[in-house]
């Protein structure tokens, strides 16, 4: 039965690349109309060839989305998506390509979580761009900030999109790479942005009109007249937009009354709450979390369910789920969970700084072992192919593990690039500026590299268990703000 399936399943992905060979290019066929947008002479492409340097945090396909090109192998070949909400994320996106090719994009809000691209992202997005466009005459489409191929990194997000009966080739979402436009210029055309799960907007999105923020980290003063502009302390940024979708959908007169909620999305609400809170762990979560995650039990399919009995389930296999990136490669564990953008110096005279942080909780020798050669040299050398791609000119790899002993051990590995914004003697300054700023706040222990690494290459150690990279990238923006070229 393994054996036959699997013959089906090769047979479909076959005549799904004969497909593409026979028109050419990864369209679709009118028939699928989500993706029935056609060519045109009009229609924009772009490419990292011709992009402006200060657009280099843009990490995009070499073609746009319309040209069909990039794609993964079983783009056009995987499951479609059943539910409800598939079918509304794809005909939002149909709509929205469609729109901007028709010139109108000035009709649109993007709503967008961060770079990063976890559940709670994803899910806050999605859960707000619903909710605008069922209560609200706006037209709204929630954007993933992560490259289409980089969106099964995350093995739980996996897992929750295939339980809310999604597309598992992901075309009812869209991503950043399937723009029809650079954001910057995107940025200019459309109503403007909503920002989830983070609390500014990353450089590319420069020009956009921010609508709306509803955040779970630290205020940063932007868009003070945005609505609604939230920002509260909870263990999940879903949290926040589903207590104010349920609030604005109850308050909605009757007639009409409430618009549709549909299970999936509910659900996925509730996984995105679990993972984040660990099962609404008293440790980890507000009562705010369990208030907000009761109610919109209540109208899920899982409402004859207790609350406790649904968290601590969805937490379990949310988490095992989590946890299993055995089968990641460096480059693929690096780009998993990145964020980062350009810094801009306060210095005129010094050039801005693309600055990049990967988190990720497989430890550096662990990392050592998954190459080749089982080098930290050959480690390096995939850190900068990998910054080479995205023009970042500091990386920084956050690590968090357990040691043999059980004990939690934090790793930070720091890299600046002579050969992007900076030369070699300002790549040796902006060095030596970010070691020194963590040195001074955190008790760190240098790794001896053993020649194995070059200059402006560094490893430490520390054991402060909540030093993640919510705070050390506060600390080395700073350094890199105030830094001043030599």
């Amino acid at each position: 039965m393994v054996s036959f399936l699997s013959s089906i399943r090769q047979a479909t992905a076959l005549l799904g690349l004969c497909a593409v060979v026979v028109h050419g290019r990864a369209l679709p066929l009118i028939s699928e109309a989500v993706f029935a947008v056609q060519d045109a002479a009009s229609q924009s492409t772009f490419s990292l060839a011709t992009s402006p340097p200060a657009d280099a945090a843009y990490s995009a396909s070499l073609t746009s989305f319309v040209s069909g090109l990039a794609r993964p192998l079983d783009y056009w070949t995987a499951e479609e998506g059943v539910g409800h909400l598939s079918e509304w994320s794809k005909a939002t996106k149909h709509s929205f390509l469609s729109d901007y090719h028709a010139g109108r994009a000035h009709e649109w809000t993007i709503v967008m979580g961060n770079e990063g691209g976890d559940l709670d992202s994803l899910t806050a997005a999605l859960t707000w761009a619903y909710h605008l466009s069922h209560s609200t005459s706006s037209k709204a489409i929630a954007l993933l900030q992560t490259p289409l191929d980089a969106l099964d990194l995350r093995p739980e997000n996996k897992l929750a999109l295939d339980s809310a009966k999604m597309s598992s080739g992901h075309r009812d979402l869209l991503t950043i790479d399937e723009l029809p436009a650079h954001p910057r210029a995107l940025a200019k055309e459309i109503q403007g942005i909503v920002l989830v799960d983070h609390p500014l907007p990353l450089s590319r999105w420069e020009g956009a009109k921010v609508l709306g923020i509803i955040d779970h980290h630290s205020d940063r003063g932007v868009a003070p007249d945005a609505d609604p502009r939230v920002f509260e302390p909870v263990a999940s940024c879903t949290t926040l937009v589903a207590r104010l979708m349920l609030d604005e959908l109850e308050a909605i007169p009757n007639p009409p009354g409430e618009y549709h909620v549909p299970h999936e999305l509910l659900e996925l609400v509730l996984s995105a709450i679990a993972i984040d809170s660990d099962g609404l762990n008293p440790k980890k979560s507000t009562s705010v979390d369990a208030d907000v995650a009761q109610r919109v039990l209540d109208r899920s399919n899982w409402h004859d369910r207790s609350l406790g009995e649904v968290m601590d389930r969805l937490d379990k296999d949310l988490g095992e789920a989590k946890r299993d990136l055995s089968h990641l490669s460096i480059r693929d564990l690096l780009r998993r969970d990145w964020k980062g953008d350009v810094v801009a110096t306060l210095d005129p005279a010094t050039p801005d700084i693309h600055l990049g942080f990967a988190s990720t909780p497989v430890s550096l020798d662990d990392q050592i072992a998954r190459t080749p050669e089982r080098t930290l040299k050959a480690w390096f050398k995939v850190e900068r192919r990998w910054t080479a791609e995205i023009h970042a000119d500091v990386s920084l790899c956050l690590n968090k593990f357990k040691d043999r002993k059980g004990n939690k051990v934090r790793e930070i590995v720091l890299t600046v690039r002579e050969d992007h914004r900076v030369n070699a003697t300002q790549a040796d300054s902006l060095f030596r500026e970010i070691s020194r700023a963590l040195e001074e706040r955190f008790p760190l222990k240098k790794r001896n590299l053993r020649n194995e690494g070059k200059g402006r290459q560094m490893v430490w150690t520390h054991g402060e268990k909540s030093a993640g990279r919510k705070v050390v990238r506060p600390i080395v923006e700073r350094a890199v703000k105030n830094w001043v070229s030599p």
